[in-house]
């Protein structure tokens, strides 16, 4: 089981949807979260909301994610792990385009990372 204290700050990050239920709003429909958190201090870098007709960010929305997070480190982490789970072929391309190893992981093996977000992020949008 992964656990925080295995990383170095800014070694590796998690790409995950940061919400259980989509977001509902009136006017331009529901959507999900997308979030990036460094893996060592499970501090969240960034976040974007992407429809819930969409399986996954597109490789251009992935580039802003990554390059939104990267203006909290300076730079990019050498791992970014992904939930199985996911949909993640076009985040796979642009992490991997720019340099970062992804690893795919049952989400329940990110739980001890995203858990407390998750559920901050509920307790907000009830």
């Amino acid at each position: 089981m992964l656990r925080p204290e295995q990383f170095e700050i800014n070694e590796a990050w998690i790409a995950f949807r940061i919400n259980a239920a989509p977001i509902q709003t009136a006017v331009d429909g529901d959507f999900n979260g997308i979030a990036l958190m460094d893996a060592a201090s499970c501090f969240l870098l960034a976040h974007v909301l992407i429809p819930v007709t969409a399986a996954e960010p597109t490789r251009a929305e992935f580039h802003r994610l990554l390059m939104d997070a990267k203006q909290h480190k300076q730079q990019l982490p050498v791992t970014l792990f992904v939930p199985r789970e996911d949909v993640a072929e076009q985040v796979t391309l642009e992490a991997t385009d720019q340099g970062i190893e992804v690893v795919r992981i049952p989400e329940s093996e990110l739980i001890v990372f995203i858990g407390e977000a998750r559920q901050a992020f509920a307790e907000h949008f009830d």
